[in-house]
């Protein structure tokens, strides 16, 4: 969209098992909590063997040692400039993961899927600050009026923008786990690498909010999986994605949330045709990597609060009317 008067600027860092996080990198992000403290080297070579095995399972054939192929990871910052003229600091907006794979045999690097895990400083104020100062009123119930409505807006405009374009290919895919609110209903649907198809009865609060930023959920359980994972795409995720583009994200974010959501994803049995997840399930495996759920939820209030004092303050008003006319 043109003359918003807003700019992206888009950074990207190498994640392998060396990533240090940056000054300004949302430290609730899957990524950067698993690289501090004394296990941090550690914890990145086990994530990224586990990325890397599961990546080789998924894509088996011509693959009899199961090791020709191997993922990379890149982290994409995109910052958010109000006024291009000011000179001002960009804030910033989304954290995003990109991957390529390498094969081995026949010395090839091809692209993956941008998106896969998804960050923001801006969802975290409206989770963590904006939802909760709302329902804390006794007459309040549900989300406020125009909830996610400008987050959904900026990340549109970011993937309409100049610097989307200059750097990817398609859009986004987002890979996140289902709703313990939830109940998902296996289907007779199954696809090769993505696997059966799960569908669910409502709308969860998380799809609500990605729908608002253009993008709709599709449910899927990968082969030699326990639990469907939650697929947020544009347009048709069968259809304009590769076997190994789909590959590379289910490798990336199953690991992911093995390690974070193992009361679901590494639990000891599949999930049943009528499945309600829940992380108060006790029959599940951890990994060997460590990592502080209870601080990644702390950290999330604080880090919506850095957004209050920092863009919807000094910018809120002139957010909210670009906001309110951007689809006009």
């Amino acid at each position: 969209m043109t003359n918003s008067g807003f700019t992206f600027t888009v950074g990207s860092i190498p994640f392998d098992e060396d990533y240090r996080p940056a000054d300004n990198t949302r430290i609730t992000t899957n990524f950067a909590n698993l690289a501090r403290g004394e296990r941090r080297r550690e914890n990145l070579r086990n994530t990224l063997a586990m990325i890397d095995h599961r990546f080789n399972s998924l894509m088996h054939w011509d693959n009899p040692a199961g090791d020709r192929y191997s993922v990379e990871l890149t982290i994409i910052s995109a910052a958010l400039r109000i006024d291009a003229d000011a000179g001002a600091e960009a804030f910033p907006l989304i954290e995003i993961l990109h991957t390529a794979v390498v094969d081995k045999q026949r010395g090839e690097r091809s692209d993956g899927i941008v998106g896969n895990n998804f960050s923001s400083y801006i969802r975290d104020y409206d989770f963590s600050v904006v939802l909760p100062d709302h329902l804390g009123r006794a007459e309040n119930r549900g989300a406020p009026d125009h909830f996610g409505e400008l987050h959904g807006n900026l990340f549109k405009h970011f993937l309409r923008s100049d610097a989307y374009r200059a750097h990817f290919a398609k859009p986004p895919v987002i890979c996140l786990s289902v709703s313990s609110k939830e109940v998902y209903h296996r289907s007779a649907n199954v696809h090769p690498i993505l696997g059966v198809e799960y569908r669910n009865d409502g709308v969860s609060a998380t799809d609500r909010y990605f729908a608002k930023m253009g993008m709709k959920a599709r449910y899927f359980m990968p082969p030699h999986s326990v639990a469907p994972l939650a697929f947020y795409h544009i347009g048709d995720l069968v259809g304009d994605y590769s076997n190994l583009e789909l590959a590379s994200t289910i490798s990336t974010m199953e690991t992911f949330q093995k390690i974070y959501r193992p009361e679901i994803y590494n639990a000891n049995s599949v999930a049943a045709e009528r499945y309600q997840p829940s992380l108060a399930y006790q029959d599940y495996s951890l990994t060997r990597i460590v990592y502080d759920r209870e601080e990644r939820s702390r950290l999330a209030i604080e880090q919506g609060r850095f957004a209050e004092e920092h863009l919807i303050k000094p910018h809120g008003a002139t957010l909210a009317r670009w906001s309110a006319t951007c689809g006009l």
